[in-house]
């Protein structure tokens, strides 16, 4: 008996898996022959079931309320860049601005609740001397009495007399408190709130000084419960530069 050859076998297997595949097609045929139209075809969603899912919509962007009040662009541009970011976390917030000597309170939403005119720091400036809050008031010399630029997040306090203020920069002894009148009459405070320029509102050491009603009305009871961001523009820089903005 002579010997298979290593071929034959292969041969056999190959003609073999021919077979089957063919018995395999004609009988897939056959079954698409007798089978109802349209049971074959894919059904909807179960391939891209992702393509079925509506998008959520996109929420529509705040924008702050400014009532009957006419800020000044930049005061503008910035309450509408807070008002898109939400950069105010939820809080209430107020806005300063140097320039025009003006203070705005906004509620969580960005509508301003009422604005008044404010006083600040007698040296135009952006940026506090550091260590001066650690100085007496009396060793703070002229050029540095600046109120600083920035984001704050204020805080109900009290100073060491038992005032009652809002803390904006606690370690540069900057805060927002009442006008006080008859501390300094001679520098007439409440008649510089008062008047229709704002070339007189630079008197302060750096403090934010609000008239008394609009203090005990809409500041007190916005801070003393939890804080809120206090917002200073600049005297020079951009508000790019102070906040980031865009």
């Amino acid at each position: 008996m002579n010997a298979p050859t290593p071929a034959a076998p292969r041969a056999a297997k190959s003609d073999m898996a021919q077979d089957v595949r063919h018995g395999v097609l004609l009988g897939a045929a056959l079954l698409v022959l007798l089978m109802p139209p349209g049971a074959m075809a894919p059904r909807q969603g179960s391939l891209h079931a992702a393509d079925t899912v509506s998008a959520a919509p996109a929420r529509a962007a705040t924008v702050p309320e400014f009532g009957n009040s006419e800020p000044s662009n930049d005061t503008r541009v910035l309450a509408h860049w807070i008002a898109r970011t939400g950069d105010n976390a939820g809080m209430p917030f107020v806005l300063i601005d140097k320039r025009a000597a003006r203070l705005y309170v906004f509620d969580a939403h960005a509508r301003v609740q009422d604005t008044t005119p404010v006083l600040l720091g007698s040296a135009p400036g952006d940026d506090s001397v550091p260590g001066i809050g650690d100085r007496p008031i009396a060793d703070v010399r002229p050029e540095e009495r600046t109120t600083p630029a920035g984001r704050f997040v204020g805080r109900f306090g009290r100073t060491l007399t038992g005032e009652d203020v809002v803390w904006v920069d606690y370690d540069a002894a900057v805060s927002m408190h009442r006008v006080r009148p008859t501390l300094q009459p001679k520098e007439k405070r409440a008649e510089r709130l008062e008047s229709a320029t704002i070339d007189d509102n630079r008197i302060s050491y750096g403090c934010i000084n609000v008239p008394a009603a609009f203090y005990d009305t809409h500041i007190r009871p916005v801070f003393s419960t939890l804080p809120a961001v206090v917002y200073v523009l600049p005297d020079h820089k951009s508000l790019q530069q102070v906040f980031g903005v865009g």
